[in-house]
């Protein structure tokens, strides 16, 4: 079971391109490999499935403990932790939850990925600070990114030489290696219709320009996967919606109700299917803003949604959220009527950010008592009147406004729930 971790000391360092060429060029060779994504990330995980054929769950040092983690990372096939941010970014006010407390807590090495682009001798000091910041934390490796030429390639290398740190390879700029983007982060995996071409031309390229074998010797060994308390069974009938629309799940979220006996079904509210029979309705994060007029006209979808309510318990989480209240703007102002089982009004015209990790408590719903999650939405409040369904606290412990709506059998808010904090 080894694992390593690729990490930079930056955003747009050019990590998830790296990791998506390392995923597909071991998978063409043959080497059974995984992938896995830090910290609180929808996206990024479904490209590491395209990329290696294999499932990706989240590893969060936040929101998770160290045990969790661990029986997360555990398996048969080597895995490669795509980090968040720069190395040692995390929440405040100490950096909890950066990629170097998955390093620590998994004792994993360190692939750093540098952008190289705009800089030659002085990437030296730059990886040396790194380096030398934490003990604790190991960078084995070096991976050279956007490299301008050769003769660049010669002068990073050249500068590099006395730190005695390996450099596995160098990745030349490529403009075709370039990903769209929108504002919660890269156009979904499920919505490229070029993807295979553009993970076939990553992996060719990181193949011929990354050291795969040296890559692979500089693996350590996972932990062993702990004893986990059982889950109580509950055997629920969970109906889930699944489109472009509402595609923010976390497997391991998803794992956790089967491993308690729950049975998941799947339905699509943009293809107008009604909501199938269920204990329980999740409707989760997404882009409803970008279908709006076309989950409004969904009556086949609405309508079941709100016959369910009368007898089912119905959450959403931020997208979700959304659809079960009354109306939701999109980007250019016109309104479209959602559900309206929440007296909630949203909309997009007007965008502002909403980040940040959160600690949650709630006695009433369908997710009662303590929990861990984050928040990340561009949508503006116009309208929440009603119970609250969420205490709510930041990273730092610091009181937030109650968050969420609850009426009835149906609740939701704009957190997305991580993991469940055990008495």
């Amino acid at each position: 079971m080894p694992g390593l971790i690729i990490a930079a000391p930056a955003s747009g360092s050019g990590k998830t391109t790296i990791t998506l060429g390392l995923l597909r060029a071991l998978r063409d060779r043959g080497d059974p490999v995984r992938g896995a994504k830090s910290g609180p990330d929808y996206i990024d995980p479904r490209f590491h499935e395209a990329a290696c054929g294999l499932p990706c769950l989240n590893l969060d040092a936040w929101a998770m403990p160290p045990e969790r983690i661990a029986d997360l990372a555990a398996g048969d096939d080597l895995l490669i932790i795509e980090g968040a941010m720069g190395l040692f970014d995390g929440a405040p006010p100490d950096g909890r939850g950066a990629v170097a407390d998955l390093a620590r807590q998994l004792s994993l090495p360190v692939v750093l990925v540098v952008d190289a682009s705009h800089m030659a001798q002085s990437v030296a000091p730059l990886v040396a600070g790194f380096a030398g910041h934490d003990p604790n934390v190991r960078i084995s490796g070096l991976i050279l990114n956007k490299v301008g030429s050769p003769r660049h390639e010669k002068i990073l290398r050249a500068a590099l030489a006395p730190l005695g740190i390996p450099v596995l390879g160098a990745v030349m700029r490529n403009a075709a290696l370039a990903t769209p983007s929108r504002h919660l982060g890269l156009v979904q995996a499920g919505e490229r219709t070029d993807l295979d071409v553009f993970l076939d031309r990553a992996g060719k390229q990181v193949a011929g320009q990354v050291d795969l074998q040296a890559l692979l010797h500089l693996s350590a060994p996972l932990p062993d996967a702990p004893a986990l308390k059982p889950i109580p069974p509950k055997r629920r009938h969970i109906a889930i919606a699944r489109d472009v629309a509402f595609a923010f799940t976390y497997p391991h979220m998803i794992r956790d109700w089967v491993a308690q006996g729950d049975t998941i079904t799947y339905f699509s509210p943009l293809a107008n299917e009604p909501v199938p029979p269920a204990d329980l309705v999740y409707l989760p994060g997404g882009y409803p803003e970008l279908h709006a007029a076309q989950l409004a006209a969904a009556s086949t979808f609405l309508g079941s949604l709100r016959e369910a309510s009368e007898s089912t318990d119905i959450y959403g989480e931020c997208g979700g959220y959304m659809a079960l209240g009354e109306t939701l703007a999109d980007a250019d102002g016109v309104s479209h009527k959602m559900a309206g089982l929440l007296s909630l009004q949203t909309s997009f015209e007007t965008r502002k950010l909403q980040l940040g990790y959160r600690e949650l408590t709630a006695t009433h719903g369908s997710f009662q008592g303590r929990f861990r999650g984050h928040e990340f939405h561009y949508a503006t409040t116009l309208k929440a009147d009603g119970q609250p369904l969420f205490e709510a606290r930041d990273a730092e412990g610091h009181a937030l406004p109650p968050m969420g709506l609850r009426e009835g059998r149906v609740s939701g808010s704009f957190a997305h729930i991580i993991e469940r904090v055990l008495p």
